[in-house]
């Protein structure tokens, strides 16, 4: 398979960044995406040139560093991570546009790779959960009805790669918090700070400079982990009940 890659390059957070095109001949279409990047910059660096700086960490679609928009779909044509993505899901002669997520709340580092600690500060706003536990409970001490424990579980899936920032055209970190507080929302333990942290994140949200929610829901659509779209109305919820209670 042969293919053109249009690939954003741009060498710190301040320098100009520009599209540069690469063909790249041979491609395997059992490689992973990733492992495609991989033989370019294997090219690049045996021709002197700079090799393309992109993230990646398991490649297993389990921690959630791997993101890029791909032909203008965060994470590409599949609904998986990046380096879930394979290349039988184009064909020869394609030419692959290949960019960063795009949010003021992500700058950008170099080239492809992103600085996305602007979802771990939205988690620190949450604060910790303030039950006494003492010595580790039995698993089956707190009762959890099985519904409950589900949703928590699904909720819990979100693995913070920053696809739904990716994709929502306003930016918006919606998904990703109301998964955070619907996981813990929907647990026992979760319970004390319920009210207060769903404040407290959302102010971290916005002042982290992502965008408003308008439930257009291609986070939904994007998101590796299928969180739900209706985890933001849990959010919401929750959000209602602080305000009557004044928090």
């Amino acid at each position: 398979m042969n293919i053109t890659l249009n690939v954003w390059r741009q060498p710190g957070p301040k320098a100009p960044g520009k599209m540069v095109a690469y063909e790249l001949m041979g491609v395997e279409d059992h490689m992973s995406f990733l492992e495609m990047l991989d033989v370019l910059n294997e090219e690049l660096f045996a021709r002197g040139e700079e090799p393309v700086a992109f993230d990646s960490d398991c490649r297993e679609g389990i921690c959630g560093m791997c993101g890029l928009v791909i032909n203008g779909i965060a994470h590409g044509p599949e609904v998986t991570t990046t380096c879930q993505l394979h290349m039988r899901s184009f064909k020869d002669g394609d030419t692959i546009t290949i960019e960063p997520w795009r949010s003021t709340a992500f700058p950008i580092i170099k080239d492809l790779v992103v600085d996305r600690r602007a979802l771990d500060r939205i988690i620190q706003a949450g604060g910790y959960i303030s039950v006494n536990t003492g010595a580790a409970p039995d698993a089956h001490a707190v009762p959890v009805p099985k519904p409950d424990a589900d949703r928590a579980f699904e909720a819990a899936a979100c693995i913070g790669c920053g696809a739904c920032v990716a994709a929502c055209p306003n930016a918006s970190a919606m998904l990703f918090t109301a998964a955070k507080i619907t996981h813990l929302g929907m647990l026992p333990q979760g319970q004390p700070e319920r009210l207060g942290r769903v404040v407290d994140m959302l102010n971290q949200h916005d002042a982290e400079g992502f965008g408003g929610c308008q439930n257009i829901g291609e986070c939904a659509a994007v998101c590796p982990k299928e969180i739900p779209l209706d985890v933001i109305s849990q959010l919401n919820a929750d959000l209602s009940r602080s305000w009557r209670r004044g928090h």
